[in-house]
């Protein structure tokens, strides 16, 4: 995927190739910041609000003063697209740090936040969308704090990594035996006829997809259980899905060496991905044709 070339940096725009910060940048030195993904559907953002409101909920949570209000940032992440007449589906990933600052754990005084945002193409992938997709499972070694989206990303990384590396779309996060999250989304399991996820707690990023998740459960007259499940439960699921922001609502048809049920996305996933579509006003369905 190749990088748009006009970069929202700060209030102003420049060419991607003048984007230059100092060495001594805080959030390349300690992960001090919170980003944000922000899906696009034929040039127009799906969640734009929830998104920028979760973005001031981190920065507040971390002590980051942001550089803007979020009627401000609103405007500038439009203009963005405008700017490079983005008209396809694609995402917009913006990046706030604590700012340029000589090296040194104590939060520097007098100094401004950093803020970047750039726009890609993203086609969905309406084979994994229709098919379904094979993960593993890996011990959440994380911090305590996965409320915030901040930089800090290693574990993450290593946990997909690990994914990739057995050929499979994701790692299905657990401590103790209970299931968290994905490396890079929430993750719900379907018994009964009830959608089963781990509580919005500290443990796990509130998904800005979970919290439409929820609404569409709701709308479908589905019981939404904000309750953990463990890695047994997984063998005993009817469904098993995730969502995020890249993924939309992911059908997982295998975990580790288990299939799920008959290996094929279930009824209730295939429901909840036409609730996304309709939601997300995406104009040409080519999944979900038997629901």
């Amino acid at each position: 995927m190749s990088v748009y070339p006009i970069i929202l940096s700060q209030t102003k725009f420049t060419h991607r190739d003048n984007l230059k910060y100092p060495f001594e940048e805080r959030g390349l030195q300690f992960g001090d910041g919170v980003y944000e993904v922000i899906r696009i559907y034929n040039g127009n953002y799906y969640l734009l609000t929830e998104h920028v409101d979760r973005l001031f909920r981190s920065a507040e949570a971390i002590k980051i003063t942001l550089p803007f209000t979020k009627e401000e940032i609103n405007d500038l992440l439009l203009e963005l697209l405008e700017r490079n007449n983005m008209k396809e589906d694609g995402k917009v990933y913006l990046q706030v740090s604590r700012g340029s600052a000589p090296r040194d754990h104590i939060f520097p005084s007098d100094v401004s936040a950093n803020f970047y945002a750039y726009a890609q193409d993203l086609s969905r992938n309406l084979a994994n969308l229709e098919n379904g997709v094979s993960t593993i499972t890996a011990r959440d070694v994380r911090w305590e704090y996965c409320f915030i989206k901040s930089l800090n990303l290693l574990p993450n990384v290593l946990a997909k990594q690990e994914a990739k590396e057995n050929n499979c779309y994701e790692a299905i996060l657990h401590m103790d035996g209970l299931i968290t999250e994905c490396s890079a989304a929430n993750v719900y399991l379907v018994k009964d006829g009830k959608v089963y996820t781990h509580p919005a707690t500290n443990r796990i990023l509130h998904g800005c997809v979970r919290m439409r998740v929820e609404k569409f459960v709701s709308d479908l007259n589905i019981p939404f259980m904000e309750e953990g499940f463990s890695v047994e439960d997984i063998a005993m699921a009817d469904e098993l899905f995730l969502s995020s922001s890249t993924s939309e609502i992911m059908p997982i048809v295998k975990v580790d060496n288990t299939t799920i049920k008959n290996g094929k996305p279930g009824t209730i996933t295939k429901q909840l991905q036409q609730k996304y579509e309709e939601d997300a006003s995406i104009k040409i369905n080519k999944i979900n044709q038997s629901v």
